[in-house]
């Protein structure tokens, strides 16, 4: 649920900081006033597309803050740990700033988080129905996603097994068609093969060869330095000022001295043992000195074995281990193009199996959307009763388009998604005595509204959502219809947080929150301000609703009396 929102310079809202409780909260105020911007930052808080458009001019950047609360089982929380975002007693903060060259920051709980991570957990914090969004209805593409948003539970398991055969379907349907045709891109793919594969295997490369190579010519290279220093070193032992002299003359005089006294045995024992690592050591650098090769042709072929080397790592890969694999991936693609023949039956074969398993499961998917959608359409008949659409029918129709290339459902050539086999479009019929109708062609503005309103209150249900918005969700109704979303409204609200944008008085009316948005303009700045209303200042604002711009002590009785109807109404409803 959301329990608080601060908004700066958005727009033309410079400060704004609102409280939401539970219950309906009504959002008022002319046209013009912001009403809908702050819909819009709210949606931007939760991953909409970011603009420099929308901060406000002359500041370097816009910010958005929301506070969330959760019960303990909430789906938000569960995204939130997927995500790696921790919280604590199910409170969560949401920040986002939109910075005037149109970069964006999104915070959670103040770890930063990406934009796709916002707008994975977005989903499960508010529904927000948008002005036009019943027009969404019209567009039949969005009817199967509907269904299946309101069936999930129940088709997860079947949709992710279906979608799993799919893809292996696709998968060899592409690869055959690929074998199967444009022969002569193939031929030519052939040769082009080949001689990467002759390249390669006549470079006759090994492994980890680059790196012995590099260590050998970096040996070879610091041959003459190398030689220098150890005769040196070398020198400095054993030469005639040898340190291996000195240390076996300190052992002499600390054996001599050992007869008189034994403390000393420890330090002859250092003694001795270095005098023995530095004879070891000086037989280790001579040994090394005269077994170092200092060859200028190898060196040469070194030097050319890497060119050919780094030439081939260019056209195919960063390592010899990468060329040898994309030798043995080329070699194998060869061999499938050479037999190809025995890989078309093979494919065949495979395409057959996969398409009678895709089939089954493609079957079963329709099977149970058809359940689904009809206990959807019960959903939304029971829905529009209470929306005043008492003798509309509904039906949500499942069917299948037939198509050549297709598969094969019960001796039937059906087009193919990832969705499955299905297509779905919802029907209406507004008044008895009509046929049942394509919605899309058929209802009304205000008919449009209603469904709508319908639907988004029953996958509501569904998806478990906290907090809903709805942004003018009454377009194009008025008198007894208006009344009834005014009612659903409520009834909404009392399972969840409702914010509804209206200009109806019947909905504002039934208000538990009443929140007036208006403009503030001087000479050098425009401010939007959002005002939670006194009972007095709701009579003033729905005399204005009913009125117009005249608010006369006619118009606040009628606003007093439509106030008290609302009361009555919720009162009744409540028991």
């Amino acid at each position: 649920m959301l329990l608080e929102l601060t908004i700066k310079n958005f727009a033309v809202i410079k400060e704004v900081s609102v409280s939401f409780g539970r219950g309906l909260t009504i959002l008022t105020g002319e046209t013009g006033a912001g009403k809908s911007i702050l819909i819009d930052a709210i949606g931007m808080l939760l991953g909409g597309r970011g603009s420099a458009d929308y901060v406000r001019y002359g500041c370097k950047k816009a910010e958005i803050e929301g506070l969330f609360d959760f019960a303990a089982d909430a789906p938000a929380l569960a995204m939130l740990r997927e995500i790696g975002v921790e919280t604590e007693e199910g409170m969560m903060i949401v920040r986002r700033e939109v910075m005037s060259n149109g970069k964006t920051v999104c915070r959670i709980n103040g770890q930063l988080v990406t934009i796709s991570m916002l707008r994975e957990v977005a989903p499960w914090l508010i529904n927000i129905h948008g002005q036009h969004e019943h027009q969404s209805l019209m567009q039949g593409d969005r009817h199967l996603e509907w269904l299946d948003a309101f069936g999930d539970e129940q088709a997860a398991c079947t949709k992710q097994e279906f979608g799993k055969l799919y893809e292996q379907y696709k998968q060899i349907r592409s690869e055959l068609a690929y074998i199967s045709t444009n022969e002569r891109e193939l031929v030519q793919r052939m040769d082009m093969l080949r001689f990467q594969l002759q390249e390669i295997v006549e470079a006759d490369l090994k492994p980890l060869e680059d790196e012995e190579l590099q260590k050998e010519k970096k040996r070879l290279s610091g041959g003459e330095k190398m030689v220098r220093g150890l005769e040196d070193a070398y020198r400095s032992l054993v030469g005639e000022q040898r340190g291996v002299d000195w240390i076996s003359n300190a052992m002499s005089n600390l054996e001599s001295v050992l007869a008189y006294d034994e403390e000393l045995k420890e330090t002859y024992q250092m003694v001795e043992q270095a005098f023995y690592q530095m004879e070891e050591a000086a037989r280790s650098i001579r040994s090394y000195r005269d077994n170092i090769e200092f060859d200028p042709d190898r060196l040469s072929q070194i030097e050319s074995r890497l060119d050919e080397i780094n030439r081939l790592k260019r056209k195919y890969g960063l390592s010899v281990d990468e060329i040898l694999e994309y030798g043995a991936s080329i070699e194998d693609e060869l061999d499938q193009m050479e037999n190809r023949e025995s890989r078309i039956e093979a494919l065949n074969k495979k395409l057959k199996e996969a398409a009678l398993d895709l089939a089954v499961e493609a079957q079963e998917l329709s099977e149970l959307r058809r359940r689904i959608a009809s206990e959807l359409a019960t959903s939304i008949e029971q829905e529009l009763r209470d929306l005043h659409m008492s003798r509309a029918r509904f039906e949500v129709a499942v069917t299948h388009i037939e198509d050549e290339d297709g598969l094969d459902v019960n001796g039937s050539r059906v087009r193919v998604t990832g969705t499955g086999i299905d297509q779905v479009e919802f029907l209406i019929a507004p008044n008895p005595g009509e046929p049942l109708r394509p919605v899309t062609k058929i209802a009304s503005g205000g008919e449009l509204s209603r469904i709508m309103l319908a639907m988004k209150t029953i996958l509501a249900d569904a998806e478990r959502i906290d907090t809903m918005i709805f942004d003018e969700v009454d377009t194009g109704v008025s008198g007894r219809a208006a009344q009834a979303i005014a009612e659903k409204l409520v009834r909404v609200s009392r399972k969840r947080q409702v914010l509804s944008i209206t200009h109806l008085p019947q909905v504002a009316s039934m208000a538990d929150t009443h929140l007036r948005i208006e403009k503030h303009m001087n000479e050098t700045e425009t401010e939007t301000h959002v005002t939670a209303l006194t009972h007095e200042e709701r009579v003033i604002e729905l005399a204005r609703m009913l009125g117009g711009a005249q608010v006369t002590e006619t118009t606040k009785d009628n606003a007093r009396e439509v106030l008290a109807q609302a009361d009555a109404l919720k009162k009744e409803m409540q028991e």
